[in-house]
């Protein structure tokens, strides 16, 4: 069974949550982060991007730019801006996005549970980014970014959470210029407290990574690093536990940067071999699984897998596994995804017209639109003790950074 438990957070008073809160320092590169964060002091983002703070010239990966994430995170504290819980709490997350609402707990997770397996993953790593997360930790000694897992709900959770959302007013409750609704409530009554870490105890055998291998896997190589100077707070992590029957994943789309050695039309004659080709008129989400969409010189496809091109284990079966081995690796010679420069992944949140943009401004020679993966597979593969091609899953809405923080050291 999974361990589980409060923490101290590190949060902005109510008036400057809205302010605080900023989109995963993830979903946005320094350019996008810079922009947004543009006549906002109190935007997270100065933390988590801290690079927007410091000449464009500067290497985002420079150890400058995570001192420069400590000093901006000293100030904040020393401006009130943020400050420390004084007694340990869990915290219930709800996000609204189109009507739709998602409720989680947020707590910190055992760090000897995501290395004992009690907390599955379902992808690799890529090591730049874990490395970029460990420096970040390592300086600040914050986790600033959370990580999303979800678990098999349990009737006795849902109902406390619920009730507890029903019965008592958020601290933070504001909707944010994507229109998506972000609330949140203070858990600090001990009785709830130790009821709700009991029947993860007792109740929960496993969590699953639904989003933010990298977080995790850096908390466990901090721990590890710090050695007999490690403290009892870097035995756990930044956490969001929700139950699966209330996530969406949406798809995980791809744009590849050249043909590689392949000329544009060998490549489209090849593809016939595995797939029935068709042009369409507009840009093209597939309706269903082992369908593509594809899109090159201003111009969107149809490619449906042929029967026999895929295996139908959990791991082959998934569109995934078969954009890689189909197309991807035999084709366009990208052997691994999580290391190759001339691949990058776009969530679906972005929409079909980012990869249009992507493509036609010459930055991508094409793109692929993917159809998502189901929550059952994510389990099922977890489960298997396998893993996904990375980027396999996309989880809407994002939890914001900022506004609940854990400190290491």
């Amino acid at each position: 069974m999974i361990t589980i438990s409060p923490f101290k957070a590190l949060r902005p008073d109510a008036q400057h949550a809205k302010q605080v809160a900023s989109r995963p320092y993830d979903v946005l590169n320094s350019k996008e982060a810079k922009i947004e964060a543009q006549g906002n002091p109190a935007s997270f983002l100065h933390i988590t991007k801290s690079e927007i703070d410091l000449p464009e010239s500067i290497d985002i990966h420079a150890q400058e730019v995570y001192e420069k994430a400590k000093e901006n995170l000293h100030a904040f504290i020393s401006r009130n801006i943020l400050f420390q819980e004084n007694k340990s709490c869990y915290y219930i997350y709800r996000l609204i996005m189109n009507g739709k609402s998602q409720i989680g707990l947020v707590c910190v997770s055992s760090v000897d549970d995501y290395e004992n397996d009690l907390i599955k993953k379902h992808e690799f790593t890529r090591p730049e980014k874990e490395l970029d997360r460990i420096n970040h930790i390592k300086t600040t000694g914050a986790q600033t970014g959370n990580v999303f897992l979800a678990y098999k709900n349990v009737d006795e959770i849902d109902q406390i959470i619920h009730a507890w959302v029903n019965e008592k007013n958020p601290q933070y409750d504001f909707l944010a210029d994507d229109q998506i609704q972000h609330s949140v409530w203070i858990v600090s009554d001990d009785h709830t407290i130790e009821k709700i870490t009991g029947l993860f105890k007792t109740k929960v055998p496993c969590s699953y990574i639904a989003d933010g291998h990298h977080r995790a896997a850096s908390a466990a190589k901090i721990r590890s690093a710090l050695g007999n100077n490690a403290t009892k707070e870097a035995d756990y992590f930044l956490t969001t536990l929700f139950p699966s029957n209330q996530l969406h994943i949406m798809d995980y789309n791809r744009v590849v940067k050249d043909f590689g050695e392949i000329s544009e039309k060998d490549f489209l004659e090849k593809l016939n071999i595995s797939f029935s080709v068709e042009k369409v008129d507009v840009a093209y989400r597939p309706e269903k699984l082992h369908c593509f969409g594809m899109y090159l010189n201003h111009q969107w496809y149809r490619l449906i897998a042929k029967e026999g091109t895929y295996n139908n284990d959990p791991i082959g079966v998934l569109d995934v596994t078969i954009l890689q081995n189909n197309i991807l690796d035999p084709l366009l010679d990208i052997k691994d995804q999580r290391t190759d420069k001339r691949i990058d992944f776009v969530g679906g949140i972005r929409g079909l017209e980012e990869l249009e943009r992507r493509v036609d401004g010459g930055e991508m020679a094409m793109a692929f639109s993917l159809f998502p993966v189901s929550i059952q597979q994510l389990f099922d593969i977890s489960d298997s003790g396998n893993v996904m091609p990375p980027k396999s899953t996309w989880f809407e809405p994002k939890l914001r950074d900022g506004l609940l923080t854990h400190l290491i050291f």
